[in-house]
């Protein structure tokens, strides 16, 4: 693992709670927000696609922002993707002010990006930008592909572009940009964006993992971190069958967030299981399928 970057280990993509009428309950992201530090969890991702940034509202956005960041003394960065590079600025400006380690940001997305496109993009909005950033790089959502080629060549010349979350559900993708950027800063973070690829890119290399299944088992996580460090390789290779068996969450149901929420539910009870995800709300069997997985209701 890049033990030189202050960005490694087991990121919590945050899920963003809601009230029965709609509205972000900070009640409830502050109950989680304290499982997770307790967990010690690495780094807090705000607004990722887990905590359905797509749906807020630039004002709720900005609020959340700024209440998350007094619940917790973990290290925080806050996902300001937008279709309005302004909005995006906007949400910079405040993360960096109340204290966010950095900023992370999607391609331009709907239209399908060029190469040059991308590396134009991230390169003004750099300038732009006053503190540390990440590249999110989901070509399943955006359409293109921010590849090694690219992380390389802006890590190399961009000090303040600091690590890259790869959703991309192949192991080597993650690991060509392990490779591509070690060779210019060593100090670069590059994160899985899929819970299984957590310990595989550690050892290829890479920074650590931003994981959804974070939400219910940080413990599981940080576990991992603390056996790898300890090279107790019969335990990471317990934890690696642990998350695949847990990774089953993901094929339950319509709407993967909506799941991970309603897990986090019926076995913590702090908050409401709802998204603001449409048809995502989970039948009678599919709600005993993630209660056998998960052991809730097990004594």
């Amino acid at each position: 693992m890049n033990r030189r970057s202050e960005f490694s280990g087991a990121w919590c993509p945050s899920v963003t709670p809601f009230t029965s009428e709609g509205k972000i309950d900070f009640a409830a992201l502050q109950s989680h927000l304290n499982r997770l530090t307790e967990a010690r969890t690495s780094v807090i991702l705000v607004m990722g696609s887990i905590g359905e940034f797509l749906s807020m509202t630039l004002s709720e956005r900005l609020l959340l922002i700024e209440e998350a960041r007094r619940m917790s003394p973990t290290p925080m960065v806050a996902n300001i993707s937008a279709g309005s590079v302004e909005d995006m600025l906007v949400m910079a400006r405040k993360a960096y002010q109340v204290g966010y380690q950095g900023v992370m940001f999607l391609p331009h997305f709907y239209f399908s990006q060029t190469r040059n496109q991308i590396l134009s993009y991230y390169r003004e909005i750099s300038k732009q930008l006053d503190g540390k950033w990440f590249a999110y790089n989901f070509p399943q959502r955006t359409g293109c592909d921010v590849d090694a080629s690219i992380i390389g060549e802006l890590a190399a010349e961009i000090p303040s572009f600091v690590g890259v979350k790869d959703t991309v559900d192949c192991l080597s993708h993650t690991r060509a940009m392990v490779q591509a950027t070690q060779e210019v800063r060593p100090d670069f973070a590059v994160l899985s964006g899929y819970d299984e690829y957590f310990i595989p890119n550690m050892m290829s290399g890479g920074a650590g993992v931003i994981s959804g299944l974070n939400n219910i088992a940080p413990e599981l996580f940080v576990a991992a971190l603390d056996a790898y460090q300890a090279n107790d390789f019969g335990k990471l290779n317990h934890i690696q069958m642990e998350i695949g068996r847990l990774s089953s969450i993901y094929t339950t149901g319509d709407d993967f967030v909506t799941t991970i929420k309603t897990v986090v539910s019926r076995k913590f009870g702090y908050m409401l299981p709802g998204s603001r995800n449409y048809g995502g709300a989970l039948t009678e069997k599919d709600c005993q399928r993630i209660d056998t997985v998960f052991g809730i209701g097990n004594k």
